[in-house]
């Protein structure tokens, strides 16, 4: 039996390492865990959730495909649930970015060498990738697709206990404003709309407001290109 994984999960399982135990917080259906236990990339999975909901529908996934003796159902809030030996990579989907490091920040845990962390978020992805480079660690993957006619992002990160500083367009586009596939150029553009009306709505309410001037850089650099 297998589980035909939408675009965007497939880019967060192929960022999964081979027997590895997976912590899919956020987990819904449970689809994430139940593909990657299925086809022998992992021997088990924690599926967390905070809401009752969606742990119903992660129990109904995992009883169909019979692996509910591979899976721990588990009612989290982010990680605050999961005990750190019980895994080794943490995949963090459909949350917005804010809402992800929120959940990074409250588990001091993850900064160990031995984790990769899985992360996709749907909104302000700037806020992920500053809040890693700020606590030390290094994104080793980003990969984009089109889903549903929607551009997605995925990224994979390790801690290094290294802290660094990056242009705003790193900030902001990863390295997908330098790449040239449809996914990755859709991406960008979404993003670049939002830099735009961001950068509009400060100069009529706030034109001292210091965002501006990363802003400004931001849509300067774009019309090089």
């Amino acid at each position: 039996m297998r589980v035909e994984l939408k675009p965007r999960l497939t880019m967060a399982a192929e960022m999964v390492r081979q027997d590895s135990r997976i912590a899919d917080i956020g987990t819904d259906h449970a689809y994430l865990p139940a593909a990657l236990l299925l086809d022998g990339t992992i021997p088990f999975a924690i599926a967390a959730d905070l809401r009752k909901g969606p742990l119903d529908n992660a129990q109904a996934t995992v009883d169909h495909y019979g692996i509910a003796d591979k899976v721990k159902l588990l009612r989290s809030n982010g990680l605050r649930n999961v005990m750190p030996d019980e895994v080794d990579d943490i995949v963090i989907a459909g949350m917005g970015g804010i809402l992800i490091s929120e959940i990074l920040e409250d588990a001091p845990w993850i900064k160990d060498e031995k984790y990769k962390l899985i992360l996709q978020p749907q909104s302000h992805d700037e806020v992920v990738r500053r809040w890693l480079w700020s606590n030390g660690f290094e994104i080793i993957e980003q990969s984009s697709c089109i889903d549903d006619k929607k551009p997605y992002i995925c990224m994979s990160a390790v801690f290094t206990g290294k802290t660094t500083e990056h242009d705003p367009i790193e900030d902001m586009f990863g390295d997908f404003f330098y790449r040239k596939d449809d996914a990755s150029d859709a991406f960008c553009q979404k993003k670049l709309h939002r830099v735009s009306v961001r950068h509009s709505a400060l100069m009529k309410i706030d034109p001292e407001n210091e965002e501006i001037k990363s802003l400004q850089y931001i849509l300067d650099e774009v019309k090089k290109w």
